[in-house]
């Protein structure tokens, strides 16, 4: 019966290939050492022989709400503005059962895979209930609490009032977001929104820079909210990845400085990023390397999943490692730390990790190693979550025996 607390796990193989025993207390890693070999005895106990302890996954930018609506958008292949545009013609008629169901398998699935932690963008939509999206998805953090940490952010246009985006905080999301890069006015559109998190005392996330070329607003907003006190951060700035060596330097300096998060989206953003580019086709990525070197507070999501800005994904976060390596350029380490750790600082949420003092948000997964993992994306998995298990994933393969006696 799950949730299923724990107390102590045992032998269980560590990123840097350890073998240890880890006692857990509620929510918090207590102690590590080195693994005796006895068995697990009781039913707070878990023996993890076999399987790889790292840090639980944490998705800093979702989009649940719109999840699984690629089909039923019949969105065509194409760019940011088309993708825009296909899914507020599907979603003026969604309903606020239809957001949540969709949205609710999206979550399990990202917790089945061992992603505990979840910032998702909520679309304030347009007609006369603009709020619905806000309503299901507040009703799933609480039907998800004690399972995974939800936390939910306003996303309008610049056809939003002010007053329905302060409603929508009022109601319970957490920071206020949007897209300014999208508006007419780009930098006033900036402005609102963030005279709006100021008046009422909240963080902000803001889609920013979306695009390949063009002008920046990042600078402006990490000057903008320096010294704040509050949480605020920055997903996808793809223009970061563009910029000549020599002007990417100051704005860097801005964005770390404002302590300014920012948050890398490989996989929608290598989609969505170089249509118009068929020869030599840009990454859709923001500038990753220079960000780490800095010492920003940078982290990794899926972003879209299965809708008209992103037709594939998988809810597992090892999708997003594997892209960031192959794509970004990481190292394994760098990548499954930004799509963890990461991420979790960008939410402002306590390390995790196999140490005295972490919080006990673990993904156990079948493997001998980080490399072999993020290789293999294992299926088989077990999730704990405030020192819980939360989900297990089980697998059975059936192979047909090779010819014997064969040589080469």
């Amino acid at each position: 019966m799950l949730p299923r607390p724990l107390r102590t796990l045992l032998n269980a193989t560590t990123r840097d290939g350890s073998l240890v025993d880890v006692g857990i207390d509620g929510a918090t890693v207590v102690g590590v050492a080195p693994a005796v070999g006895r068995p697990a005895a009781a039913d707070d106990e878990l023996d993890l022989r076999g399987f790889v302890l790292l840090p639980a996954p944490a998705d800093a930018h979702a989009h649940v709400d719109k999840s699984r609506t690629w089909e039923a958008a019949k969105a065509p292949l194409g760019d940011l503005v088309m993708a825009v545009e296909s899914y507020h013609a599907f979603s003026d008629a969604e309903t606020e059962e239809g957001i949540a169901q969709r949205a609710r398998e999206t979550l399990r699935e990202m917790l089945m895979w061992g992603t505990t932690a979840v910032r998702s963008h909520v679309n304030i939509r347009r007609g006369d209930d603009p709020l619905r999206g806000v309503r299901a998805m507040l009703c799933l953090r609480e039907e998800f609490e004690g399972l995974m940490d939800l936390e939910l952010v306003s996303l309008s246009d610049h056809t939003t009032s002010d007053e329905v985006i302060e409603e929508a905080i009022a109601a319970g999301l957490d920071l206020v977001g949007g897209a300014p890069h999208l508006a007419p006015d780009p930098r006033f559109e900036l402005h609102r929104l963030l005279d709006i998190a100021e008046r009422l005392g909240v963080g902000v996330d803001l889609h920013t820079d979306e695009a390949l070329s063009g002008d920046e607003t990042i600078t402006e907003f990490a000057r903008r909210v320096r010294g704040w006190g509050v949480n605020v951060a920055a997903g996808h700035c793809v223009r970061l990845g563009t910029m000549p060596h020599e002007e990417l330097g100051p704005i860097v300096a801005d964005i770390v400085a404002s302590d300014l998060a920012i948050i890398t989206l490989p996989i929608t953003n290598l989609y969505l990023q170089g249509w118009d580019d068929p020869v030599s086709t840009p990454r859709g990525l923001t500038a990753l390397r220079r960000l780490i070197d800095a010492g920003a507070r940078l982290g990794a999501g899926a972003d879209n999943v299965r809708d008209p800005f992103n037709p594939l994904g998988r809810c597992d976060a090892l999708e997003t490692v594997a892209l960031l390596v192959t794509a970004g350029h990481l190292s394994i380490d760098e990548a499954y730390d930004l799509a963890s750790n990461g991420s979790r600082r960008v939410m402002r949420l306590p390390e995790a990790g196999v140490f005295p003092g972490a919080a006990a948000e673990l993904l156990a997964i079948r493997g001998g190693s980080l490399d072999e993992v993020a290789a293999t994306a294992h299926p088989e998995r077990i999730v704990i979550h405030r020192g819980a298990i939360v989900a297990r994933s089980e697998f059975r393969a059936t192979i047909a025996a090779a010819r014997a006696g064969v040589t080469a």
